[in-house]
């Protein structure tokens, strides 16, 4: 792991850039300093490690939810996995379920390295796809190896919002609000755009379209959804590969395994992330639950329940992160 921070504190208006490696590439952060000592311990901060979802940036919504944490006394990184936004690697927008994971694994490693950050309190924050990652990252953590740089980590607890954790409900979800010819279009879209690809063609999708469009997602509002959130870094793009990985991945298994706390909000109304299946993982999981009556954006920045979502995480975080009460207790990440 090669970790650089920028010269000079972070201010209110920017935070500080880390670089870390993940794989071949060098993945992108910022790091948010908490800005009240109200869960300091002996030990330093605890930090969370914030990734976007499906095909999402740091720079497009995470902010927020970041800057609610550090002025809560808990230290942030929020970073993109590579392929995407300010993050290395090519080719570009290629979304790999087992990449991901490694690139969550090395970004914990990189938080428990950050100056005054406790590296015993690591908190895994995901969101939709990346609140799936959460289960399955959470529960690999104890088969982890000593890094070479002696870098001990240890996770405290999981935080996993509207996930998406069961790739077949998914595609059930999907078909019952596009139909089955928008699932085909999208499919036989896919399909062009890789063989375009091989030859030589850019092989991507849009992610996000219209109602009838050619594109991964054609939910009604959720084109608008995605474009009111997206930063300068996001692109309206995917390899479609994704598609047929999504269709085997069940992170949901991995649930049961946990040994550490865990909090899944759900969106009942969600059309993207079924929760009827977060809902069962977080049973397995022993979770802490919160419900909101809305759709799968509904707790964005912006958007009405946002306030609550972020308040309900920190009340759980509190309790769970005081000084003491969980360091040491988690799976090791180290």
């Amino acid at each position: 792991m090669t970790l650089r921070d920028t010269p000079g504190p972070a201010t209110a208006a920017e935070p500080a850039t880390v670089t870390f490696r993940s794989g071949d590439a060098d993945c992108h952060a910022w790091h948010f300093p908490a800005g009240s000592a109200d869960l300091e311990g002996p030990a330093g901060r605890p930090v969370a490690v914030m990734a976007h979802g499906f095909g999402g940036t740091k720079d497009s919504g995470l902010e927020p939810f970041a800057r609610a944490y550090a002025a809560a006394g808990i230290d942030v990184l929020a970073f993109d996995f590579r392929y995407f936004g300010a993050s290395g690697g090519r080719p570009r927008q290629r979304v790999r379920m087992a990449e991901q994971l490694a690139d969550y694994r090395a970004a914990v490693l990189a938080a428990a390295g950050l100056p005054g950050v406790d590296p015993r309190r690591v908190v895994l924050w995901g969101v939709s796809l990346s609140g799936g990652h959460v289960f399955a990252a959470g529960a690999a953590a104890g088969a982890t190896p000593p890094h070479a740089t002696g870098v001990r980590a240890a996770l405290a607890a999981i935080v996993s919002v509207t996930p998406l954790v069961d790739g077949r409900a998914a595609g059930v979800l999907a078909i019952q609000e596009s139909g089955v010819p928008g699932v085909l279009r999208g499919a036989f879209g896919a399909a062009r755009a890789r063989l375009a690809g091989a030859t030589g063609g850019s092989g991507l999708i849009p992610l996000v379209g219209r109602p009838g469009a050619v594109a991964a997602l054609t939910i009604d509002g959720y084109h608008d959804a995605y474009r009111a959130l997206a930063g300068p870094t996001w692109r309206n793009e995917i390899d479609p590969s994704v598609l047929a990985q999504l269709a085997g991945y069940r992170p949901a298994r991995a649930a049961a395994t946990l040994n550490l706390p865990v909090l899944v909000q759900i969106a009942d109304f969600d059309r993207g992330a079924p929760p009827h299946a977060a809902a069962k993982a977080a049973f397995a999981a022993r979770a802490e639950v919160r419900h909101y009556p809305c759709d799968h954006f509904g707790i964005w920045p912006g958007n009405p329940f946002f306030d609550a979502a972020v308040a309900h995480q920190l009340l759980f975080l509190r309790r769970r992160l005081a000084p003491g009460e969980s360091s040491g207790t988690g799976p090791s990440a180290g």
